[in-house]
């Protein structure tokens, strides 16, 4: 086998035409001969290039509209033929079958068309069948030939063929097929995924994930672990759509924390709310009549810990507030929109990430969450639900105040995205402890308020933050303990799940306190 293969015919059938013309002509200028179809010939024709359409190169005319046109021995024997078996070179001669050097194709706008909510007949027109066999057919067959599946492959398969003499390596066109298969595979799985959805099976018997590489990261979680960010989904508001504005490369950590912290900050849709964000914790969330009020708000609940955060904004930044965030060092912002006197403040901090959205995500959209197991993976719906006040239930006898009951709906809408077990104080909607991961439910009520208790003597304060505050259960109580530590903190009223076999005495303990509380019948746990 010939270490490079010279290229001395390709076959062109592109849905996405960027870059094509171009590419095309430096094929043609390298004495290529150049098979194409439909629309991709159109376009070379009118270019001034010369092409041979595949009906007249097979004797078969395009047909069904369109259906049928590249899948004929005459192509598929082209790609398939190994050029060192002589059997095959017998027969490609005796049925007059000439090889086909180069396949250039990429696959009809499946996933395009169904992110525009076209109709189901549009979208199964689609889905592309020549268009793979071919890739396939050459992929197979890289031993002699190349498999073009991307136009940001262009310039790097020119400077190959510039480098050999007009062909390519067997190592380069290695690692097109790999690109190719990969291509397929995800192609195929969108499909899959679409038409699972359409039967309303949310978990059929066999699924793949569909994605493209965004970036290899630096390393993981830690530095002796590799990484790499895919998107599965470009049309969803996020950090995986979000355009990185200014600042060094995001790591797997700051994908992972900014992720959380957007999530969180988009659950607040009616006034400008800012969450801030550390090892995937919320260590300050707040709303407030603007963002500049919400970030101070947000701060003062733990001045200590944002150090090297991540905030995430509901509102487009403005100048005001990117002045009070670049008081201390943060490792990434995220917003929908900028304007330019926070730009040019952000500017100055060199190593600050600032990402754009353009918008904001619904927060009750539907979805799907996956993670990693040992030998497999698990796959559940996004906890998207929105609390709803009229389902809430009044449990103590004592009813909550207005701003209790709207200081609880804040609480538990911020519980929902904190590790379990979980406990988050609040007042006036922002933050004043919040007591995450923990063993215990009694743990984290009582590091909440210990938190809580530390920010008061940074900030020169005599009494306690959790003092008339109200407090969020991310799971219903256990015991009586758990309620007993709030309580000693400080609490006013408390939401939770319920669901305990033992809510009669969590009730009971409420009221010799004289607290109100509400329960939800949901809970959040988030591992």
């Amino acid at each position: 086998m010939s270490p490079s293969y010279k290229i001395a015919r390709a076959l062109v059938s592109v849905s996405d035409k960027t870059g094509l013309v171009d590419f095309a002509r430096k094929l043609s200028e390298r004495k290529i001969e150049i098979l194409s179809t439909g629309g991709s010939a159109d376009v070379l024709r009118k270019a001034g290039i010369a092409v041979t359409e595949v009906g007249d190169y097979t004797g078969f005319p395009e047909m069904m509209d369109g259906r049928v046109k590249t899948l004929h021995p005459r192509i598929h024997g082209g790609l398939l033929q190994r050029r060192d078996v002589s059997k095959h070179q017998e027969e490609a001669v005796k049925h007059n079958i000439p090889p086909i050097d180069m396949v250039v194709v990429n696959l009809y706008p499946f996933r395009q068309t169904v992110a525009k909510g076209a109709p189901f007949e549009t979208c199964i027109e689609n889905i592309d069948i020549g268009g793979p066999a071919m890739v396939r057919s050459a992929a197979k067959n890289h031993a002699f030939v190349a498999v073009v599946t991307d136009p940001a492959q262009y310039d790097e398969v020119v400077a190959e063929m510039d480098k050999n003499d007009g062909g390519t390596t067997v190592a380069f066109r290695k690692k097109l097929a790999a690109a190719a298969f990969a291509h397929t595979a995800g192609y195929d799985s969108a499909i899959s995924a679409w038409f699972a959805e359409q039967n309303g099976d949310l978990y059929p018997d066999a699924w793949g994930v569909s994605a493209a590489k965004r970036q290899t990261l630096r390393y993981g979680e830690n530095p002796h672990q590799t990484a790499a960010f895919y998107v599965s989904d470009p049309t969803c508001v996020g950090v995986a759509s979000a355009i990185q504005v200014q600042g060094k490369e995001l790591s797997y950590n700051n994908i992972s924390d900014t992720d959380a912290a957007f999530e969180l900050v988009s659950e607040f849709v009616d006034e400008p709310a800012v969450a801030i964000i550390k090892h995937a914790n919320p260590c300050g969330v707040a709303t407030g009549p603007d963002l500049v009020t919400a970030y101070r708000r947000a701060f003062a609940c733990d001045t200590v810990s944002p150090f090297g955060g991540i905030i995430a904004c509901n509102r487009p930044l403005n100048g005001a507030v990117a002045h009070a965030i670049t008081e201390i060092f943060s490792e990434v912002v995220i917003a929908p929109d900028m304007d330019d006197e926070a730009r040019d403040l952000f500017a100055a901090k060199k190593n600050l990430r600032v990402l754009l959205t353009r918008s904001m995500p619904d927060p009750a959209a539907v979805g799907r969450v996956i993670k990693s197991v040992a030998g497999g993976f698990l796959v559940q719906s996004r906890d998207h639900t929105i609390l709803d006040r009229t389902a809430l239930k009044v449990v103590t006898k004592r009813q909550p105040t207005d701003r209790e009951m709207a200081d609880m709906i804040f609480a538990f809408t911020v519980a929902k995205h904190v590790k379990s077990n979980t406990i988050v104080y609040a007042k006036d909607k922002a933050t004043v402890g919040v007591g995450a991961g923990q063993m215990s439910r009694v743990d984290s009520a009582r590091i909440a308020a210990r938190k809580a208790e530390d920010s008061a003597k940074a900030a020169g304060l005599t009494e306690v933050l959790t003092k008339g505050s109200v407090a969020a259960s991310d799971a219903f109580f256990p015991f009586a303990d758990g309620l007993e530590a709030l309580v000693e903190a400080g609490a006013t009223a408390v939401i939770q799940p319920g669901g305990s076999i033992r809510d009669d005495e969590v009730i009971a303990a409420a009221d010799k306190a004289g607290l109100a509380m509400v329960f939800t019948g949901m809970r959040h746990f988030r591992h």
